[in-house]
């Protein structure tokens, strides 16, 4: 987790941006914040930290991958017990017009919400593999907002729409349960999206299983199962087809080799060609640009 992805802890408790804002906080637990109310909903993701939350009278022990959803108008306090561990959290802040403009979208944006307005349940525990794919989500999102690339506005509103739509999701998932088949196919296309965001880095099998929090026989077998390849190859020709795209832009073919994963250009080379049937100078000179003098 990186550090530049933290956030200094403030006692605020209001909004200045109108529609959501979310940070990560670890940190000894220094200064409290007393019983108070939004008028947006709260979502905090607990870490780390003897720490218990206490919500409209009732106090609530907390535990890595508990999730808390609080609504405008409910009263709570995080009641730190001890400061010899960290006490590491996310929070993410949303207005109560920002989550009614993805309802009109669609009514499964709102389904945590009224849920948690009808049965007055505020806690929602994950598992691990459940609890990573927040994690993935949140990391993502705050990468984006402190970024400075190109579409940063419209990366972010999608970025904080698949997070929002994940969370009901996990929740309504929770309580109407899946066969083991939905499981499985649930956790391909996790990894398939996974694979996906980290061409560029290390990927293998075991990587994958860490990552997962599962046998690497096992994703072997449901990636075989559901793809018909191996994960070893859907990870190259993913890798071929990004290279394709790379090398018709303005990237030189020794940058991409090795910016998709290949430590020499013969394997690339022989990769490529074994893939399009062409090598990959010949291919940037018969589809590639032709730049105009």
């Amino acid at each position: 987790m990186a550090k530049n992805l933290q956030t200094k802890f403030s006692t605020r408790q209001y909004m200045l941006s109108r529609d959501f804002e979310i940070y990560y906080y670890n940190e000894p637990a220094s200064e409290k914040v007393s019983i108070h109310s939004h008028d947006y909903y709260e979502f905090y993701f607990f870490l780390e930290g003897d720490v218990s939350i206490w919500i409209e009278g009732e106090q609530y022990p907390l535990k890595y991958g508990d999730m808390v959803l609080i609504p405008p108008g409910i009263k709570h306090m995080a009641m730190v017990h001890g400061n010899e561990i960290p006490y590491r959290r996310f929070v993410f802040w949303i207005s109560v017009e920002y989550c009614n403009q993805l309802m009109e979208v669609s009514s499964s944006y709102g389904y945590l919400m009224q849920n948690v307005l009808v049965k007055k349940k505020y806690i929602f525990h994950n598992d691990l593999i459940t609890f990573n794919t927040i994690q993935y989500r949140i990391f993502q999102l705050i990468e984006e907002i402190k970024s400075e690339r190109f579409g940063k506005e419209a990366k972010v509103s999608l970025c904080v729409n698949d997070l929002v739509l994940q969370l009901n999701r996990i929740v309504y998932e929770q309580q109407n349960p899946k066969s083991e088949k939905e499981e499985e196919q649930n956790l391909y296309q996790n990894i398939i999206y996974y694979i996906d965001d980290h061409l560029d880095e290390e990927l293998s099998l075991e990587q994958l299983a860490g990552q997962f929090f599962v046998s690497k026989y096992h994703i072997a077998h449901i990636f075989k199962e559901q793809m018909g390849l191996s994960v070893h190859q859907y990870i190259l020709k993913k890798r071929m087809q990004a290279s394709k795209a790379a090398i018709l832009g303005e990237t030189s073919i020794t940058d991409v080799y090795t910016m998709f994963g290949f430590k020499d250009y013969s394997s690339f080379y022989r990769a490529f060609k074994k893939e399009f049937g062409v090598s990959p100078k010949e291919y940037k000179e018969v589809h590639g640009v032709v730049q105009k003098g």
